[in-house]
C-alpha cells in the first residue's frame, strides 16, 4: 500500500509482455515518424512491426500453460487468452507482409504503428476480466482502425467516406456497450467478470438491469463481430479501406470479438445463458441467411468476401452458443483457420489490377484462369475454403462448429446453418466458373508480379489453408487445451 491508501496491483509482467511489446514498439514507430528521414522510414517501420510481431507471438508460446489473472484482477491470462493472441499475432503478421510490400504512394508509412496499437488493443480485449478494461481495450484497437480505412490514396473518396462510417456506427456501438456496463454496475456494484458471475441469481437485485444490461454489452460486441442486425458497416467498410487494411479486420478484428464474446458469456454470465442462448442462436440464424443470400448478389469482389465474413460470423456463433468446451474449442479452431484463408483470398485480390488500381468488379475477374493460371488456381482453392469443400480448413471449421452446436441440442441451428453453406457456396463457383470459362475482356486487368512479402503472405494462407485441413490434429487439440476460461 502506497502512502495515499490505495493498494498498486501487482503486475505479471511476464503475463502481459505479448501486449507490452506491440504497444512499445508501436511508440517506437511514432519516433521513427518523427526523427527517421522519410526515404528509409518504410523499410525501418516494416521492419520494427514485423520483429515485434515475432516477439510477441514468442512470447505467447513462452507463456502457454499459464493460468493467471493479474493488474488488479483486470486481465486474465489463460488458455484461450493465450490461444487467440497468437492467432492474432500470426494474422497480424500475414497482414503486415501485405502492407510492407506496398509503396508510400498507395499507404503512408504511419500506417504500420496504427497497426501495432490496434494489435495490442486486440490482444488486451480478448484477455480483458474487467468490462472497463474491455472498453478501453475496444477504443485502442478501434481507433487506428478508423483512421487506417482512411489512409488508401488511389481512392481517396471511397476510403474517408469508409472511415467515417465506420468511426459514427462503431461509436454508436461504443455507447451502447458502454451504458451496458453501467447499467450491470448497477446490477452487481462491480464491472469485473468473476463478480458478475456471483451476482447473478442472487436475491434482492434487478433483473431488469442485468437483462438491459448484457443485450447492450453485446450490442457493442456484435457490432464489432459484423453480425446481423449490426453489420451494415461492414461492406462499405471493406471495400473503401485499404485493401492489407481490409484483411487485418476481416481476420484479427474478428478473433478479437468473438474472443471478447466468448470470455464474457462464458465467464461472467454462463448462469443466465437460458436468457441469452436462444437470443444468440437466432442472431446466428440470421447472420448465417443474410450474409449468404446477399452475397449472391454481390458484382464487387471485395463487398462479396464481406457479405462472406458476415455469413461466417453466424457459422462462428454456431460455436459460440455450443457452449462447453467442445463450443470454444471449435471457435477458436474457426478463428485461426479462417483467418488465414481470409488474409490469402485478400492479397489474391491486390494483385489484379488495372489502370484505376484493384479491379474489383466480378466482370473484370473473366478468363483470369488463361492470364494467370496459377494465381486462378489459389484464389479458387481459398474460395473452396470459404464454401467448406473437404481438404481445406473450412470443411474442418465448419463440422467442427456444427458439431459442437448439435452437441448442445441446437439443431434447428445446424439445419440452418447446413442450408447458409448450401446457398452461400454459390457465388464461389459462380467466380470460379467467371475465371476459367468464361473469355478474357479485351482490356482485362493485368496480375502483377506479387512482392517478396506479399509472396510470403500468400504461400502462408495456402499453407495453413491445406494443412488445417488435411492436418487439423495439432491445432484441434491446441484449441482443446486452451479451451478452459480462469475465473
Amino acid at each position: 500500500m502506497n502512502t495515499t491508501g490505495f493498494t498498486v496491483p501487482q503486475l505479471d509482467y511476464a503475463a502481459l509482455l505479448p501486449m507490452l511489446v506491440l504497444f512499445g514498439a508501436a511508440c517506437l514507430g511514432v519516433l521513427v515518424e518523427a526523427f527517421v528521414p522519410r526515404p528509409l522510414r518504410r523499410p525501418v517501420q516494416a521492419g520494427l512491426a514485423l520483429l515485434a510481431l515475432v516477439v510477441s507471438f514468442g512470447t505467447v508460446v513462452l507463456a502457454a500453460g499459464t493460468q493467471t489473472i493479474t493488474a488488479g484482477r483486470a486481465v486474465a491470462v489463460d488458455g484461450p487468452a493465450l490461444f487467440l493472441q497468437g492467432s492474432i499475432a500470426v494474422l497480424g503478421i500475414a497482414a503486415l507482409l501485405l502492407l510492407a510490400d506496398r509503396t508510400s504512394d498507395e499507404q503512408p508509412t504511419e500506417a504500420f504503428p496504427l497497426v501495432l496499437f490496434s494489435l495490442g488493443g486486440m490482444m488486451l480485449f480478448v484477455a480483458a476480466n474487467d468490462l472497463l478494461i474491455m472498453f478501453v481495450a475496444l477504443e485502442v484497437l478501434s481507433l487506428p482502425l478508423y483512421l487506417l480505412c482512411g489512409l488508401a490514396r488511389r481512392r481517396r473518396l471511397l476510403s474517408q467516406e469508409a472511415a467515417v462510417k465506420y468511426f459514427l456506427l462503431g461509436a454508436f456501438a461504443s455507447a451502447f456497450f458502454l451504458y451496458g456496463v453501467a447499467l450491470l454496475y448497477g446490477y452487481a456494484d462491480s464491472v469485473r467478470l468473476a463478480d458478475l458471475y456471483r451476482a447473478v441469481g442472487s436475491s434482492g437485485r434487478s433483473d431488469a438491469l442485468l437483462l438491459a444490461g448484457l443485450a447492450m454489452l453485446l450490442i457493442g460486441l456484435l457490432f464489432k463481430a459484423g453480425a446481423v442486425p449490426f453489420h451494415m458497416w461492414t461492406p462499405d467498410v471493406y471495400q473503401g479501406a485499404p485493401t492489407p487494411i481490409t484483411a487485418l479486420m476481416a481476420a484479427c478484428t474478428k478473433v478479437a470479438a468473438f474472443g471478447a464474446i466468448l470470455r464474457v458469456l462464458q465467464v461472467a454470465f454462463l448462469n443466465t445463458r437460458w436468457d441469452w442462448r436462444p437470443v444468440l442462436i437466432a442472431v446466428a440464424m440470421v447472420t448465417m441467411v443474410v450474409g449468404a443470400v446477399l452475397a449472391v448478389t454481390q458484382t464487387d469482389l471485395k463487398r462479396l468476401l464481406a457479405y462472406s465474413s458476415i455469413a461466417n460470423a453466424g457459422f462462428i456463433l454456431c460455436g459460440v452458443a455450443g457452449l462447453g468446451p467442445a463450443g470454444t474449442a471449435s471457435t477458436l479452431f474457426y478463428l485461426a483457420s479462417y483467418g488465414f484463408t481470409t488474409v490469402g483470398a485478400f492479397a489474391v485480390v491486390m494483385l489484379v489490377r488495372d489502370a484505376d488500381g484493384e479491379a474489383t468488379h466480378l466482370s473484370r475477374w473473366a478468363g483470369l484462369g488463361r492470364r494467370s493460371p496459377l494465381l486462378a488456381a489459389v484464389f479458387t482453392f481459398f474460395l473452396l475454403a470459404f464454401a467448406g469443400i473437404p481438404l481445406t480448413s473450412g470443411f474442418i471449421s465448419k463440422f467442427g462448429v456444427f458439431a459442437a452446436a448439435l452437441d448442445g441440442g441446437a439443431v434447428a441451428l445446424v439445419v440452418v446453418g447446413v442450408i447458409a453453406s448450401m446457398v452461400i457456396a454459390f457465388p464461389y463457383l459462380r467466380l470460379i466458373v467467371l475465371m476459367y470459362l468464361s473469355e478474357p475482356v479485351p482490356d482485362g486487368p493485368t496480375v502483377t508480379v506479387p512482392g517478396a512479402f506479399t509472396a510470403a503472405s500468400l504461400a502462408l494462407g495456402v499453407a495453413a489453408t491445406l494443412l488445417l485441413g488435411v492436418v487439423p490434429g495439432p491445432l484441434l487439440d491446441l484449441a482443446n487445451r486452451a479451451s478452459e476460461f480462469v475465473r
